[in-house]
């Protein structure tokens, strides 16, 4: 038995000896073959190095392909040649040969004088047609990527080309074309003579529109978000601006924006809007977590097509260890603009959270409108009756409360920004004479900039103020709308709503005025992980004389999904004694 697994482990043994020894001579037997190229450098080298590639199966089972190899070397000439007229040398000459460098080892040289380049004699250019006032496209040809006593460019001659042709287009001339497209090169003088004709055809404009399955939802409601009107200058820019529009609106499955230019008539192209609505009743739930909130889970209904009206209402409610919500929204929207629109909120909470207790109804009408594609103004009248509790105050107030809003925003991505900027603006108010409980003005803003640096890195500087003029002393603010800070998006290192002014007893019970900044340091690590150091600063007061700015400090790690970052960072106060830590977790989309 013994002797039958020396003989099984010896045969083994025979087998991988074999094995290693015969891959090992096919090894050392394989030949290799490369290319060196002499006499050019820089572009001219590069582009003949493009061209220049060796055939993948030259070499096959270790051994060089003499045939396919003389084919090759016979070749290189008009490669050469090829890959140095578009950069205006014609009269290149190309000389090869085939050198042994060691046992199976082969060289191409191929030795390359580029000649005199070709330099431009004359250029003609001429725009015949419909559009031959039109300045952007005289523009364009006074600014020619090359001049008379240049070298002569195919890459320049295309660039122009291409220049005039997507300019008409852009302008309407959807018939535009060159009818005469000319390089005409004398080798003898190293001379060449460019002649460009081209013909605009008509200007055409955007016909009737036309939407298809899509019938649930009115005509008037459809056209709003059209990026264009019957008659404007027909533009695929805005054929794709309408198609974004629909994707955006949350309606529709599919959207497909079909210009018919083949049914054009007397120069109207008829728009064909293909939709596949979605179905416009929904209920959706939620779940998540926050260190400020704790558990949270949601409840929400929407019907986007409200009684086939193109109308929108919504309910949510809403809970967590700190709040619970419920909320109930109709909207109407703008006749014109898809972005503006009139609605009326109605809302119910109940906040309890460390030192305070808010219980708020509230009824709110807003007309908003847009400025832009990311600006938005709102005018609202709030209605809000409140029972409040900090510490040892209370407030029991009815307020009328109107008030404006505007907005603006620009990133580089949703989801995950590496530059842009962020700002809101909000006035509101209230007074006796109009029925509420409580004379104050208040202002808030928010502001958020983000700079992109190098080696992936990015700096963030958000900062939010706000500040109340009041009528009597401080405790007469109502307390929903008093200023606390501290948290995951306030000052990290001190729990949610934890820092502002005090009562006799410690509680914290809020204040007329705040101030927060944040700066963060990121680095992205890979395309959906990143890691930041911040610094935090701000509190909740009553007088800029006695602000008390808290501070902390620390480091996080953000992961980007398509639903928003996962954020967890960890934070050490600063600059008092006993100094805690703090872990702070969220998720969402930041801005």
């Amino acid at each position: 038995m013994k002797s039958n697994k020396h003989l099984f482990f010896f045969k083994c043994s025979v087998i991988v000896a074999v094995i290693l020894t015969l891959a090992s001579l096919s090894y050392a037997e394989s030949e290799s073959l490369s290319i060196a190229i002499d006499g050019l450098s820089s572009e001219l080298l590069k582009n003949t190095e493009s061209v220049l590639k060796l055939p993948e199966n030259i070499i096959k089972d270790g051994k060089i392909d003499m045939v396919w190899l003389r084919r090759f070397m016979r070749q290189v000439p008009q490669k050469v040649s090829g890959a140095l007229q578009p950069l205006g040398f014609y009269k290149s000459e190309t000389t090869t040969s085939l050198d042994k460098t060691g046992e199976g080892s082969y060289v191409i040289h191929v030795s390359v004088k580029a000649g005199e380049p070709i330099l431009i004699k004359a250029t003609n250019i001429v725009i015949d047609g419909p559009g031959e006032s039109e300045g952007e496209l005289k523009d364009i040809i006074s600014h020619l990527p090359f001049s008379e006593g240049d070298i002569l460019r195919h890459d320049k001659y295309e660039l122009i080309k291409n220049r005039l042709h997507d300019k008409a287009i852009e302008l309407g001339y959807l018939d535009s074309d060159f009818s005469t497209h000319v390089i005409d090169i004398t080798l003898s003088s190293l001379s060449a003579y460019i002649k460009l004709v081209f013909r605009t055809g008509p200007k055409y404009h955007f016909g009737d529109v036309t939407f298809v399955g899509a019938q649930i939802y009115p005509v008037r409601f459809l056209k709003r978000y059209l990026d264009f009107k019957p008659g404007d200058v027909f533009s695929y820019a805005k054929i794709a601006k309408t198609q974004y529009n629909l994707v955006g609106a949350d309606r529709f499955k599919e959207v497909i924006v079909n210009p018919k230019k083949e049914d054009a008539q007397k120069d109207s192209v008829p728009i064909e809007v293909k939709l596949v609505p979605s179905p416009p009743k929904r209920l959706r739930f939620g779940i998540g977590y926050g260190t400020d909130t704790g558990v949270r889970g949601t409840v929400k209904y929407q019907d986007v097509n409200f009684f086939n009206s193109g109308h929108q209402l919504s309910t949510e409610l809403q809970a967590s260890q700190t709040l619970q919500g419920l909320a109930a929204r109709y909207v109407f929207p703008d006749e014109k603009d898809f972005r503006s629109f009139t609605a009326f909120t109605m809302g119910l909470q109940h906040e309890d959270v460390s030192d305070k207790t808010t219980n708020v109804f509230s009824l709110e009408g807003e007309h908003t409108r847009s400025f832009g594609i990311e600006q938005i103004g709102s005018l609202y009248v709030r209605l809000q009756k409140e029972h409040s509790t900090a510490g040892n105050e209370r407030t029991n107030t009815f307020l009328m409360m109107p008030g404006i809003r505007y907005s603006d925003r620009k990133y580089d991505s949703i989801i995950h920004p590496t530059k842009g900027y962020y700002y809101d603006l909000e006035f509101r108010g209230a007074h006796k004479t109009i029925g509420s409980d409580s004379n104050f003005i208040q202002f808030i803003t928010n502001a958020e900039i983000m700079v992109k640096l190098p080696a992936r890195m990015s700096f963030l500087t958000r900062g939010r103020f706000g500040t109340s003029s009041i009528d009597g002393a401080s405790e007469e603010l109502p307390i929903s709308i008093r200023f606390f800070a501290g948290g995951s998006r306030s000052v990290r290192g001190y729990s949610y709503q934890s820092l502002g002014p005090t009562d006799k007893d410690g509680n914290v019970v809020g204040g007329k005025n705040m101030l927060v900044l944040n700066f963060e340091l990121e680095r992205a690590i890979g395309d959906d992980w990143g890691v930041v150091a911040f610094y935090d600063s701000g509190n909740a007061f009553n007088k800029y004389t006695n602000m008390d700015l808290m501070q902390g400090a620390g480091m996080g790690i953000r992961y980007y999904t398509p639903i928003g970052s996962l954020n967890l960072d960890i934070a050490r106060q600063l600059n008092v004694s006993n100094p805690d830590f703090k872990v702070h977790f969220t998720i969402g989309i930041r801005i």
